[in-house]
């Protein structure tokens, strides 16, 4: 039993004598605040994005309290210092010098501002499930108000429906009277740490000597592996649930208590003698920023396979530095490429989900150059010149370093430029040097296990990754080599700082235009040869031909491709030529969006959900043009359907906007094409950041897709929302949302976490 469960067993245990005497129990912190902070604040209240950076998804945050300085700021000239909660500092009063200002002090004869707030929305209910006044800002459009606590009569007389939790059915009675109480008594914290149990711990010393190894190729393998892992939210086998681990670089090795060496970014110098070590991930786990790993004697051999196995050697040590981030190809070229790049394939969807879906929670400076949803596939290790030609590979090293580490403002466009040409440089040497090959075919395409096929979803400022091909064949493919995956990685994990400046900023996401179109280039060739260019017409209409004309290398429209595929439509051909060939990897099997026949249901399932399943389909891959309500709709919506057994399932209402190119990095309006948005529906919660749900009743789903269809402008789309809507008002609306988490619980239990309802839309 893990530390936290004897610790909340004991407090439970107190608080039992306690009544048993008569006494009223002390409020807990553990027992009673933290699972009300959790149940109706986390949800807002975590990670970057949160509202004046105020965490309440543990004691640390909530004893850290709120700042004034948003961490999302596009336009700040200057890098803004690192608030990185359990890593930049400890303690009330070290966050506090960093200028963040206390919500659960009392001021004088003021109440906390916490239990002012608190009380500002217990005394203005909402009107239940109905709309909110258009005048409550929410979303990402809300300004950061932050009132210091003497700011709160000014913010409660401007903002009087403005209360907490932010236009949101809110406290039950008892949970109000608890946290008032909490407050007026000094607000006492009795939270501890999260500790391994004594089967986690036997393996994190296993890890962390594996990491901690003594040899100069040793230390390399392990700080690869560190940069490759530091986002990981790690779990072992046997190990307790709900329990994950980080890796971090201390100053003390194993058996000692950590020192953290908090750099900027996890491959800044450490400065000092490192030693790679495990440490418990405290606080709640909320769903965008639980990008997970697993830790078994399986994995441990694999690693000591890729990486221990050869003879290949270590002359020197490679130092910190700028150059060192921008080019970890030269960084770490003495380990073998085949093992760096067979690591990150047997782990790819992992990786992708590290730059797609992100830590940062706010991701709309990468994700405004990708296209709503594509497939992703990798290229086999056999047929990667990087990987089988070392004469290639010392070509190619010297032309893959990445720009973002200078981030003098005045520069951004020089340093554009340069890195944009030497870039294309590149593309020209991949460009020919795999003219000569044999065309590829499919064996030129990695297939080894179900990470292989990926399906990526953009809900406008956030992405989701999912296993297998799902939706309908999309307009866009992305093929990653080596290079390719590895350089996205570092641009946009490794590297990308998110309190960094507009000028790191800007380069990232402009760095980050040449990888899609390297991606798009790379899947071309797959295509014969004298369909690329109509390709790439429809990828860069309009704008995006300046765009291919100024900043892409050519591509090759010359060499044949070797798969035999339909002239008329290729793309489609090969689409379905793969979802035939690699049908036992393909995770997601998808007959909702892509009906071949009858029957657009899935197999084996309640024959009350076969037949809803039958009726959504009718919602899917049909142009907005002509379903007239996907104008009304959010980027992702959940459906929650019940059948009459009181069993449910979650769909994913996923709209696809459609985009003339994605090349620019402003004026997406310009390019946006409305008429011809889709909807792609799928089982599973498919975004952390829900924007609307949907409760419907299996055998009313039918009704629901007619009203659907029939609904042509907001008033039509309204009456659907007052009937089968889960609005912000709603009095069951924090059942349901949870419901979404517990349903990922019951599907993929590791990837449970509390969702986000920042972007939760008042429709």
């Amino acid at each position: 039993m893990s530390l936290r469960l004897i610790t909340s067993a004991v407090l439970a245990l107190v608080a039992c004598i306690a009544q048993a005497d008569g006494v009223a129990p002390a409020i807990s912190y553990t027992r009673d605040i933290q699972p009300i902070f959790t149940e109706k604040c986390v949800a807002c209240h975590a990670c970057y994005d949160s509202a004046c950076q105020l965490n309440l998804g543990s004691a640390e945050g909530a004893a850290r309290g709120a700042s004034k300085v948003p961490v999302y700021d596009g336009e700040r000239s200057q890098a803004t210092p690192t608030t990185r909660l359990f890593y930049d500092a400890f303690g009330k009063q070290a966050w506090q010098q960093k200028g963040f200002y206390s919500v659960l002090d009392a001021q004088g004869s003021q109440a906390a501002l916490m239990a002012r707030m608190l009380e500002l929305g217990h005394n203005a209910p909402l009107q239940p499930n109905a709309k909110l006044p258009e005048d409550i800002v929410l979303g990402l459009n809300r300004e950061n108000m932050c009132a210091m606590p003497g700011e709160f009569n000014a913010y409660a007389g401007a903002h009087p429906k403005e209360g907490m939790p932010l236009a949101v059915t809110g406290l039950t009675d008892q949970q109000y009277q608890t946290l008032q109480r909490w407050l007026a008594s000094g607000a006492p914290i009795d939270e501890q740490g999260l500790a391994p149990s004594a089967k986690e711990a036997l393996q994190v010393q296993q890890w962390e000597n594996l990491f901690n190894q003594p040899g100069a190729r040793e230390s390399l393998v392990a700080r690869w592996l560190f940069e490759h892992l530091f986002l990981a939210h790690i779990y072992f086998e046997n190990g307790e649930s709900g329990h994950f681990f980080q890796w971090v670089r201390s100053r003390t090795p194993s058996g000692q208590p950590i020192d953290l060496i908090a750099t900027r970014r996890p491959n800044d110098d450490p400065g000092t003698r490192v030693y790679y070590r495990l440490w418990p991930v405290q606080g709640v786990i909320v769903h965008k920023t639980h990008i997970t790993y697993p830790f078994s004697a399986e994995k441990m051999a694999r690693i000591k396979e890729l990486f221990y196995a050869g003879n290949w050697q270590v002359n020197a040590l490679p130092g910190y530095g700028p150059g060192r981030r921008a080019n970890p190809f030269e960084t770490f070229e003495a380990i073998p490429a085949k093992a760096r790049y067979q690591f990150m394939l047997d782990n790819a969807e992992y990786f992708v989900r590290t730059f797609i879906r992100g830590p940062v929670c706010r991701g709309q400076i990468a994700t405004d150059v990708i296209r709503d949803n594509f497939w992703t596939l990798f290229q086999d290790p056999d047929h990667d010149l990087y990987i089988t030609d070392a004469r290639y590979r010392g070509q190619a090293t010297p032309l893959l370093a990445m720009p973002g580490q200078n981030d003098d403002v005045g520069s951004v466009l020089s340093l554009w430029l340069a890195y944009r040409d030497k870039r294309n440089e590149y593309e020209a040497l991949r460009r020919d040097s795999y003219a000569d090959l044999p065309p590829p075919s499919w064996s030129s395409l990695w297939a080894g296990n179900d990470n292989a096929l990926l399906s990526i979803f953009r809900h406008f400022d956030s992405a989701s990754v999912s296993k297998g091909l799902i939706g309908e064949v999309p307009q866009t493919m992305w093929l990653f080599d080596y290079p390719l995956l590895e350089r996205t990685y570092y641009q946009l994990a490794v590297n990308f700082d998110v309190f960094g400046n507009v000028s790191h900023q800007a380069q990232t996401r402009l760095y980050f235009d040449l990888i899609r179109n390297g991606a798009e280039q790379n899947f071309l060739r797959l295509m014969p040869a004298d369909s690329r260019d109509d390709f790439l017409d429809d990828w860069y209409q309009n704008s995006g031909k300046l765009k291919l004309w100024l900043d892409y290398e050519a591509i090759d429209d010359d060499k044949p491709t070797g798969l035999h595929l339909n002239e008329k439509d290729p793309k489609r051909d090969f689409a379905n030529q793969l979802l035939t060939r690699y049908g036992d990897l393909n995770a997601s099997p998808d007959p909702i969006n892509r009906c071949s026949g009858a029957y657009c249901s899935r197999d084996g399932i309640d024959p009350a959900l076969q037949d809803a399943e039958q009726a959504l389909s009718r919602l899917t891959s049909r142009p907005a043009a002509g379903l007239k309500v996907i104008d009304q709709l959010p980027e992702a919506t959940m459906l929650r359907v019940e059948t009459a057994s009181g069993k449910r399932v979650v769909y994913s209402l996923l709209r696809n906007r459609a985009h003339s190119n994605v090349a620019f990095l402003l004026g997406e309006a310009y390019r946006y094409q409305p008429g011809l948005d889709t909807l792609t529906i799928y089982p599973g919660v498919l975004s952390s950041y829900p924007n609307f749900m949907f409760n419907i009743p299996a055998q009313q789903v039918p009704e629901f897709v007619a009203e659907m269809e029939q609904a042509k402008d907001a008033k039509g789309f309204e009456k659907i929302v007052d009937r089968w809507g889960v609005r912000r008002s709603h009095p069951l609306f924090w059942q349901y949302f949870h419901d979404l988490s517990q349903y990922i619980r019951e599907t993929t239990p590791v990837e449970e976490g509390v969702l986000d309802m920042n972007r939760y839309e008042n429709l």
